[in-house]
């Protein structure tokens, strides 16, 4: 396309945005506006993409993260033929491909949910860095981003990590229309502040008319050429640009224009352009294949292993057998053991330092180009990435998420490391698994079965050693359980996970010797639960009680409960939890002082089977 064309293609996608948001009743039109000569230049002039084939591996890779601009996306592929204008008038209709905000889940050309501002920048991060360490191709990976989102945190997360990967294969686009929601941006248009800022963490920087489109054009050249660091390209632009009422006005952020009819006439009216976009690249590097089966380290039962130790044994000879597996680590690889993985495939694992939320994005952007990401860091600290986790689950996308350090149990750390609320946020994920293993055989058959689940996967593990309790050769199927003991007599059934399980086969082997029999279930697929061993449990012995290393609220007590919320009669349950505030202790001071020990757990149930005797 010529200059001419180029303006014209621009006018065309602002009137589409005015229409759908007209149809629609609401939407961003003024912020897709902003953006619009943005968005022309690069899908005619300079991205490389197969719309029948969005799979493809030499496709360029965008990502809108400003994705309240969603009108401006879904009028590029209309241009480029991928939707026709009936189906873009359905904006934000029920059953509508073309939501409020694009997701992968329905739009096959979409790379990640965006939304939550901040996110689809440091996801393209994670996408570039598969291109350019994993696959080594040649696609680019080009980001919109508003300039409002630059307020978050995430962003500079983000940036930092791109410059240091060197990733000069990852363009940024910085819609700059000075208006965010509420009124002016904090920069407003001084392109120069943010440009110090990106500079700082070593981009290269272009600042432009964002309405002109031949600077434009070579400003896109200039991030082409550039080598050994990405480019950030800061364009000033206005927003409801074209529109003489509207335009870089206040108070007209997300909503459809007032008079849309009159700002289509002085757009020029509809158009029905097509843009050619240029074909990807044939020359794509082979992945790595898979050798089988793997080969999972064993223990034998008696023996003492951490389960963080098992963790990282067992992702290293998954490395080994699948070459699709990634390893992302929060620099606490030496503790969460993921540095096993780090020896023997180097090539894989990739240190983000102390940024779970760009760890997190990084993960979600390998699984968009069909890696499978394993992101480990102290269960405390993925809270931190809580909305990234979030927004993975939007995406449909497939992450196998661990949290070490977890409970009490640590010890002496104290409780700003120890993951209390983990299991309930996990849990709280659409479509989540969450699984707390309790010993190291177990943990390495749940370590490889999670790379075969899709959606959001978290494995909890725990610090100290604890006795093997499971032959190498137990299947562990998720939403199952394994009862440890079990009579005709029990009167009462503990519930346990991880580090409770020990504790709950000491207490009821105390209460044996009292005459009470009891029964112990290790629920180690928190979500989803093992309902009918449960409710068999519940039926045949009368009392449940749940033991758990984390605070009584949304972990496994509640996921226990849960099993009963169908209208059956729930049975006797109590809770043993983690109530108050911990200090440092031991890990054993710890576990007494929270009520979750051996003793704790058996003084507990003496005195709920006299209740029950009683009753």
């Amino acid at each position: 396309m010529n200059t001419g064309e180029l303006v014209e293609l621009g006018q065309q996608l602002r009137v589409d945005s005015v229409r759908a948001a007209a149809a629609a009743g609401s939407g961003h039109p003024t912020s897709s506006m902003s953006a619009a000569d943005l968005m022309a230049v690069l899908f005619a002039r300079h991205f490389h993409y197969d719309f029948e084939r969005p799979d493809h591996p030499g496709n360029d890779r965008f990502v809108l993260s400003k994705g309240h601009a969603s009108p401006l996306m879904y009028a590029v592929y209309k241009a480029a033929g991928a939707i026709d204008d009936e189906e873009l008038l359905t904006f934000r209709e029920n059953g509508s491909r073309l939501e409020g905000h694009p997701t992968p889940r329905r739009l096959p050309w979409v790379e990640t949910a965006t939304g939550s501002l901040g996110q689809g920048f440091p996801v393209g991060v994670g996408i570039a860095m598969a291109g350019k360490r994993l696959e080594h191709a040649g696609y680019r990976v080009w980001v919109l981003c508003g300039d409002s989102e630059l307020a978050e945190g995430s962003v500079w997360e983000a940036a930092e990590h791109g410059a240091y990967e060197h990733l000069d294969n990852l363009t940024l686009i910085v819609d700059v229309n000075r208006l965010g929601q509420r009124g002016p941006t904090r920069h407003g248009h001084d392109l120069d502040a943010y440009a110090r800022r990106f500079q700082g963490f070593g981009w290269h920087t272009v600042e432009v008319d964002g309405h002109d489109v031949d600077a434009v054009d070579r400003a896109y050249g200039e991030a082409l050429s550039t080598k050994g660091q990405p480019t950030v390209i800061l364009a000033r632009t206005l927003k409801g640009k074209g529109v003489a009422s509207i335009e870089d006005r206040e108070g007209l952020h997300g909503k459809p224009l007032p008079e849309a009819d009159e700002a289509i006439a002085e757009l020029g009216g509809s158009r029905d352009l097509r843009v050619r976009v240029q074909p990807p690249s044939t020359d794509v590097a082979p992945r790595p294949g898979d050798r089988g089966r793997p080969e999972l380290p064993r223990w034998g039962k008696g023996e003492e292993a951490a389960t963080r130790d098992a963790f990282g044994e067992a992702l290293s000879a998954l490395g080994t057998a699948r070459g699709d597996i990634v390893v992302l680590d929060g620099e606490v690889g030496d503790s969460t053991r993921a540095e096993a993985f780090a020896k023997e495939h180097p090539e894989r694992y990739f240190e983000c330092y102390i940024a779970e939320q760009q760890m997190v994005a990084a993960a979600v952007g390998m699984a968009a180009r069909g890696w499978t990401p394993y992101a480990a860091t102290f269960a405390a600290f993925l809270t931190r990435a809580h909305d990234f986790i979030r927004m993975a689950s939007v995406s449909g996308s497939g992450l196998a998420l661990v949290g070490s350090h977890a409970g009490v149990a640590i010890g002496q750390d104290g409780p700003s490391q120890m993951g209390l609320e983990d299991l309930a946020m996990m849990r709280a994920v659409h479509g989540s698994t969450v699984l707390y293993p309790c010993d190291a055989n177990q943990t390495a058959r749940l370590v490889a079965g999670m790379a075969g689940l899709d959606g959001i996967r978290y494995l909890r593990t725990s610090r100290g050693a604890s006795e093997v309790i499971y032959g190498p050769d137990e299947e562990f199927p998720v939403g199952g359980s394994k009862v440890l003991r079990s009579s005709g007599r029990d009167r009462l059934t503990l519930v346990a996970a991880g580090v409770t399980v020990p504790e709950a086969l000491a207490a009821a082997e105390a209460l044996d010797g009292e005459g009470i029999a009891v029964r112990v279930i290790d629920l180690y697929s928190v979500k989803p639960v093992d309902r009918e061993t449960l409710r068999s449990a519940a039926e045949e012995t009368g009392c449940l009680m749940t033991v758990e290393d984390h605070h009584p609220e949304g972990g496994l007590g509640d996921a226990v409960a849960e099993a009963f919320a169908d209208g059956r009669p729930v049975p006797r349950l109590v809770r043993l939890g983690v109530r108050t505030m911990p200090g440092s202790a031991s890990p054993a001071e710890q576990l007494h002082a929270a009520g979750i020990d051996a003793e704790s757990i058996a003084a507990a149930g003496r005195l709920l089977v006299g209740e029950a005797i009683v009753s």
